[in-house]
Protein backbone atom coordinates (compact mmCIF):
# COMPACT_ATOMS: atom_id res chain seq x y z
CA UNK A 1 0.00 0.00 0.00
CA UNK A 2 1.49 3.30 -1.01
CA UNK A 3 1.71 6.21 1.38
CA UNK A 4 -1.14 8.69 0.75
CA UNK A 5 0.13 12.10 -0.19
CA UNK A 6 -0.99 15.38 1.35
CA UNK A 7 -0.75 17.90 -1.51
CA UNK A 8 0.44 21.35 -0.57
CA UNK A 9 -2.04 24.13 -1.21
CA UNK A 10 -1.78 27.87 -0.81
CA UNK A 11 -3.88 29.22 2.09
CA UNK A 12 -7.05 31.06 1.21
CA UNK A 13 -6.61 34.64 2.41
CA UNK A 14 -8.98 36.08 5.01
CA UNK A 15 -8.99 39.48 6.69
CA UNK A 16 -7.79 39.68 10.32
CA UNK A 17 -10.54 38.56 12.71
CA UNK A 18 -12.81 37.72 9.80
CA UNK A 19 -14.79 34.51 10.13
CA UNK A 20 -13.73 32.42 7.08
CA UNK A 21 -16.44 31.62 4.55
CA UNK A 22 -17.30 28.28 3.01
CA UNK A 23 -14.58 28.62 0.35
CA UNK A 24 -11.90 28.54 3.06
CA UNK A 25 -13.07 25.07 4.09
CA UNK A 26 -13.60 23.80 0.52
CA UNK A 27 -9.96 22.73 0.24
CA UNK A 28 -7.84 19.66 0.75
CA UNK A 29 -8.40 18.22 4.22
CA UNK A 30 -4.70 18.41 5.11
CA UNK A 31 -4.46 22.10 4.23
CA UNK A 32 -7.52 22.89 6.32
CA UNK A 33 -6.26 20.77 9.23
CA UNK A 34 -2.97 22.65 9.40
CA UNK A 35 -4.68 26.04 9.10
CA UNK A 36 -7.07 25.19 11.93
CA UNK A 37 -4.14 25.06 14.36
CA UNK A 38 -4.14 28.38 16.20
CA UNK A 39 -7.64 29.27 15.02
CA UNK A 40 -10.26 30.12 17.65
CA UNK A 41 -13.60 28.32 17.99
CA UNK A 42 -16.28 30.44 19.64
CA UNK A 43 -19.32 28.90 21.35
CA UNK A 44 -22.23 31.11 22.44
CA UNK A 45 -24.96 29.82 24.76
CA UNK A 46 -27.45 31.48 27.13
CA UNK A 47 -24.96 30.69 29.92
CA UNK A 48 -22.21 32.69 28.27
CA UNK A 49 -19.41 32.45 25.72
CA UNK A 50 -16.46 30.05 25.67
CA UNK A 51 -13.65 30.52 23.12
CA UNK A 52 -11.00 27.92 22.44
CA UNK A 53 -7.70 28.13 20.54
CA UNK A 54 -7.22 24.90 18.60
CA UNK A 55 -3.94 23.13 19.43
CA UNK A 56 -4.40 19.61 18.05
CA UNK A 57 -6.31 18.13 15.10
CA UNK A 58 -6.65 14.95 13.04
CA UNK A 59 -7.45 14.78 9.32
CA UNK A 60 -9.85 12.17 7.89
CA UNK A 61 -10.09 11.82 4.11
CA UNK A 62 -13.31 9.95 3.36
CA UNK A 63 -13.18 7.16 0.79
CA UNK A 64 -9.37 7.37 0.60
CA UNK A 65 -8.95 6.78 4.32
CA UNK A 66 -9.64 3.48 6.12
CA UNK A 67 -9.75 5.40 9.40
CA UNK A 68 -12.65 7.60 8.28
CA UNK A 69 -16.32 7.12 9.08
CA UNK A 70 -16.98 7.71 5.37
CA UNK A 71 -14.56 5.08 4.04
CA UNK A 72 -17.41 2.75 3.07
CA UNK A 73 -19.79 5.45 1.89
CA UNK A 74 -22.63 7.58 3.14
CA UNK A 75 -24.79 6.62 6.12
CA UNK A 76 -27.32 8.36 8.31
CA UNK A 77 -24.58 8.90 10.89
CA UNK A 78 -21.97 10.46 8.61
CA UNK A 79 -24.26 12.36 6.18
CA UNK A 80 -22.99 15.76 7.33
CA UNK A 81 -19.49 14.89 6.10
CA UNK A 82 -20.82 14.80 2.52
CA UNK A 83 -22.46 18.20 2.79
CA UNK A 84 -21.40 21.82 2.75
CA UNK A 85 -17.86 22.63 3.90
CA UNK A 86 -17.66 24.82 6.98
CA UNK A 87 -20.26 22.78 8.88
CA UNK A 88 -19.54 20.72 11.98
CA UNK A 89 -19.91 16.95 12.07
CA UNK A 90 -20.66 15.75 15.60
CA UNK A 91 -20.86 12.08 16.52
CA UNK A 92 -21.19 10.07 19.70
CA UNK A 93 -18.36 7.62 20.35
CA UNK A 94 -19.30 4.27 21.91
CA UNK A 95 -22.31 5.93 23.51
CA UNK A 96 -19.98 7.65 25.97
CA UNK A 97 -18.98 11.05 24.65
CA UNK A 98 -19.21 13.39 21.67
CA UNK A 99 -16.52 14.41 19.20
CA UNK A 100 -16.63 17.44 16.90
CA UNK A 101 -15.20 17.65 13.39
CA UNK A 102 -14.97 20.42 10.81
CA UNK A 103 -16.27 19.43 7.35
CA UNK A 104 -14.05 20.42 4.44
CA UNK A 105 -13.54 19.76 0.73
CA UNK A 106 -16.22 20.00 -1.98
CA UNK A 107 -19.84 18.97 -1.43
CA UNK A 108 -20.25 15.23 -1.97
CA UNK A 109 -16.62 14.46 -1.15
CA UNK A 110 -16.59 13.46 2.52
CA UNK A 111 -13.65 14.82 4.50
CA UNK A 112 -13.39 16.30 7.97
CA UNK A 113 -10.92 17.44 10.62
CA UNK A 114 -11.37 16.22 14.19
CA UNK A 115 -10.72 18.89 16.83
CA UNK A 116 -8.69 16.93 19.36
CA UNK A 117 -7.64 19.59 21.85
CA UNK A 118 -7.47 23.28 22.56
CA UNK A 119 -6.69 26.05 25.02
CA UNK A 120 -9.68 27.87 26.51
CA UNK A 121 -8.93 31.56 26.01
CA UNK A 122 -12.29 32.98 27.09
CA UNK A 123 -14.94 31.68 29.47
CA UNK A 124 -12.65 29.38 31.46
CA UNK A 125 -14.88 29.51 34.53
CA UNK A 126 -17.91 28.40 32.52
CA UNK A 127 -15.91 25.67 30.80
CA UNK A 128 -14.64 24.47 34.18
CA UNK A 129 -18.14 24.29 35.63
CA UNK A 130 -19.24 22.12 32.71
CA UNK A 131 -16.26 19.83 33.06
CA UNK A 132 -16.51 19.39 36.84
CA UNK A 133 -20.23 18.66 36.53
CA UNK A 134 -19.40 15.41 34.71
CA UNK A 135 -15.96 14.51 36.03
CA UNK A 136 -12.61 15.65 37.39
CA UNK A 137 -10.79 18.68 35.99
CA UNK A 138 -7.66 19.38 38.01
CA UNK A 139 -6.21 22.26 35.97
CA UNK A 140 -7.01 24.71 33.17
CA UNK A 141 -4.78 22.76 30.77
CA UNK A 142 -7.22 19.86 31.11
CA UNK A 143 -10.32 21.88 30.22
CA UNK A 144 -10.29 20.83 26.55
CA UNK A 145 -7.36 18.40 26.42
CA UNK A 146 -8.83 15.62 24.30
CA UNK A 147 -11.89 15.49 22.02
CA UNK A 148 -14.40 14.41 24.68
CA UNK A 149 -13.31 17.11 27.14
CA UNK A 150 -13.38 19.67 24.35
CA UNK A 151 -17.04 19.02 23.53
CA UNK A 152 -18.01 19.11 27.21
CA UNK A 153 -16.20 22.43 27.75
CA UNK A 154 -17.92 23.85 24.66
CA UNK A 155 -21.35 22.35 25.56
CA UNK A 156 -21.61 20.55 22.22
CA UNK A 157 -23.77 17.53 21.42
CA UNK A 158 -25.50 15.77 18.53
CA UNK A 159 -27.88 18.73 18.39
CA UNK A 160 -24.99 20.76 16.92
CA UNK A 161 -24.38 18.36 14.03
CA UNK A 162 -24.51 20.42 10.82
CA UNK A 163 -24.04 23.80 12.53
CA UNK A 164 -22.50 26.48 10.31
CA UNK A 165 -19.11 27.85 11.42
CA UNK A 166 -19.21 30.71 8.90
CA UNK A 167 -21.93 32.78 10.62
CA UNK A 168 -20.13 35.46 12.68
CA UNK A 169 -23.14 35.78 14.98
CA UNK A 170 -24.00 32.10 15.19
CA UNK A 171 -23.93 29.81 18.20
CA UNK A 172 -20.69 28.43 16.76
CA UNK A 173 -18.11 30.36 14.76
CA UNK A 174 -14.46 30.00 13.87
CA UNK A 175 -12.08 32.93 13.49
CA UNK A 176 -8.45 33.43 12.55
CA UNK A 177 -7.09 36.00 15.02
CA UNK A 178 -4.82 38.89 14.05
CA UNK A 179 -1.97 37.48 16.17
CA UNK A 180 -1.79 33.90 14.96
CA UNK A 181 1.81 33.13 15.87
CA UNK A 182 1.63 29.40 16.50
CA UNK A 183 5.19 28.10 16.51
CA UNK A 184 6.27 24.69 15.27
CA UNK A 185 3.82 22.04 14.12
CA UNK A 186 4.42 18.31 14.60
CA UNK A 187 2.69 15.36 12.95
CA UNK A 188 2.18 11.73 13.87
CA UNK A 189 -0.24 8.80 13.99
CA UNK A 190 -3.87 9.37 14.84
CA UNK A 191 -5.12 8.30 18.25
CA UNK A 192 -7.17 5.15 18.78
CA UNK A 193 -7.69 4.25 15.11
CA UNK A 194 -7.47 0.54 14.33
CA UNK A 195 -6.12 -1.16 11.22
CA UNK A 196 -4.10 0.59 8.54
CA UNK A 197 -5.76 3.90 9.35
CA UNK A 198 -3.90 3.98 12.66
CA UNK A 199 -0.46 3.40 11.13
CA UNK A 200 1.74 6.42 11.50
CA UNK A 201 3.92 5.41 8.54
CA UNK A 202 0.90 5.45 6.22
CA UNK A 203 -1.36 8.05 7.81
CA UNK A 204 0.61 10.53 9.96
CA UNK A 205 -2.46 12.76 9.91
CA UNK A 206 -2.55 14.04 13.48
CA UNK A 207 -1.07 17.54 13.79
CA UNK A 208 -0.37 19.57 16.91
CA UNK A 209 1.40 22.67 18.16
CA UNK A 210 4.75 21.75 19.67
CA UNK A 211 5.22 22.42 23.41
CA UNK A 212 1.53 23.23 23.93
CA UNK A 213 0.48 21.82 27.34
CA UNK A 214 -3.12 21.33 26.18
CA UNK A 215 -2.20 18.78 23.49
CA UNK A 216 -3.61 15.36 24.41
CA UNK A 217 -1.42 12.40 25.31
CA UNK A 218 -0.89 9.82 22.56
CA UNK A 219 -2.43 6.43 23.30
CA UNK A 220 -1.66 3.15 21.53
CA UNK A 221 -4.16 1.92 18.97
CA UNK A 222 -7.25 0.26 20.38
CA UNK A 223 -9.64 -2.02 18.54
CA UNK A 224 -11.96 0.55 17.06
CA UNK A 225 -12.58 2.20 13.72
CA UNK A 226 -13.95 5.68 13.12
Amino acid sequence: MSTPSAPAQAPVAVSPWEVPGHAWYARDVHAVARDLLGAVLVRRTPEGTVALRVTEVEAYDGENDPGSHAFRGRTVRNATMFGEPGRVYVYRHLGLHHCVNVVCGPVGRAAAVLLRAGEVVEGAELARSRRTAVGVCDSDRQLARGPARLTVAMAMSLADDGADLTDPDGALALTLPLDRTRGAVATGPRVGVSGDGGRGDLYPWRSWLVDEPTVSAYRPVSARRR
